[in-house]
């Protein structure tokens, strides 16, 4: 993401100055606090006013609550690169965030205003985000990336599905399912375009020799086999074919990782966490495909690719973007690193603890303290990035 070409004379907040700035500090807030409140409801020393079982909210506001913030973030600061337009600041991007946020309050109290009204609420946020990103690429002619609406029109389903679900049959499945694998599906196509090209581009400044191999047919068919198996795995999770579909194309995903040369990134740990967070895709796809098969439990592989891909890449994504839009180094700070750190212990302790039952308990509180550490200490770290205008030189 380069940065953003011209913007108006805006002298508002600098919060509200760039997409970015208030949807990655109070999504990785909000991913901490979630978490903090998940466990005392795990063990029942905290109950909410919601409608969703515990267990679906907590999956639930990780998400279609945490996720579509960063996601919004993300594109509201590429659309205007992609179509050369004016980005989005000041008081409609104020709106979308109290719309975001509203959205976070109705899901939590829904047992009180009714599931119907926090559902209407809840999938305004992206609706409204697929209209302003629709509006700006249409305006901008910048028909190719059109896709990344298919991409916000595949969570917007989910979350209709999931609240529909959970409300009809006490409990979200399918619901859950499908935005998992349509999250996973936007990673695996993001991170097959910014991973190979940010490695490329450092290697050839810094550590010259083997390059990141160039998408090409192979990484079609990685995709196309990924995206069979995970909608076999939506519709059935607990056959053994499907087991072997998504371990083959864990496989599949995994010697396409290798090929981006990532153990050559070493020294520029905002690059190598991008290839580890990666990592988790194939090690998820492996998993679920054993749980398939009967010989682990789903929350191994489900949190291998929540807690592991889907965390460790977007905050590796909000760290690294968040830096070169506010003309600041491309550096990892040890603190940040620090993070980094603390969130892959988090994922890997959650995946033993549904490998290891006997250990769940303090595995669970190791791998929830985690989370909260990293994205709580993650708003700290870069308030004054979020909170100050952009570093000129």
């Amino acid at each position: 993401m380069a940065p953003i070409p011209r913007l108006r004379g805006y002298k508002g907040l600098a919060l509200l100055s760039y997409g970015f700035r208030p949807f990655f500090l109070f999504g990785s807030l909000y991913a901490g606090v979630a978490i903090l409140a998940w466990l005392p409801m795990f063990y029942g020393e905290l109950a909410l006013s919601t409608a969703f079982a515990p267990r679906d909210w907590h999956i639930h506001e990780m998400l279609y609550g945490y996720l579509p913030a960063v996601i919004t973030g993300f594109l509201l600061t590429a659309v205007p690169n992609w179509t050369g337009r004016m980005p989005l600041q000041g008081r409609p991007l104020l709106a979308l965030v109290l719309v975001w946020s509203v959205g976070r309050v109705a899901v939590t109290t829904s047992a009180w205003i009714g599931w119907e009204a926090a559902a209407v609420i809840d999938n305004a946020f992206l609706l409204l985000v697929a209209a302003a990103i629709g509006r700006e690429i249409v305006k901008g002619r910048n028909w190719r990336n059109l896709k990344v609406l298919i991409a916000l029109g595949l969570l917007l389903a989910g979350n209709i599905l999931f609240h529909i679900e959970a409300h009809v049959l006490g409990a979200a499945e399918y619901g859950i399912r499908f935005g998992i694998a349509a999250t996973m599906m936007l990673i695996m196509l993001i991170g097959g375009r910014i991973i190979p090209s940010f490695t490329r581009n450092w290697l050839v400044r810094e550590n010259p020799g083997r390059l990141p191999a160039p998408f090409g047919r192979f990484d079609m068919v990685t995709m196309i086999a990924a995206g069979i198996a995970l909608v076999v795995w939506i519709v059935a999770p607990r056959w053994s074919m499907t087991g072997t579909a998504l371990i083959a194309a864990g496989a599949l995903q995994l010697v396409r990782l290798s090929r981006w040369a990532g153990d050559r990134t070493w020294r520029d740990r905002l690059i190598f966490i991008l290839h580890v967070a990666y990592a988790f895709v194939p090690f998820g796809f492996m998993l679920t495909g054993l749980a398939s098969m009967g010989l682990l439990s789903s929350a191994a592989g489900i949190h291998a690719w929540s807690g592991g891909a889907m965390g460790i890449m977007t905050l590796a994504v909000m760290s690294r973007a968040s830096l070169g839009h506010t003309g600041r180094p491309l550096v990892a700070s040890a603190a940040l690193q620090g993070l980094y750190l603390l969130l892959v212990v988090g994922a890997l302790a959650r995946v033993c603890a549904a490998m290891h039952p006997a250990w769940s308990d303090a595995l669970l509180q190791v791998a929830g303290l985690a989370w909260a550490g990293a994205f709580g200490g993650f708003a700290l770290v870069y308030w004054n990035v979020f909170t100050r205008p952009r570093v000129t030189s």
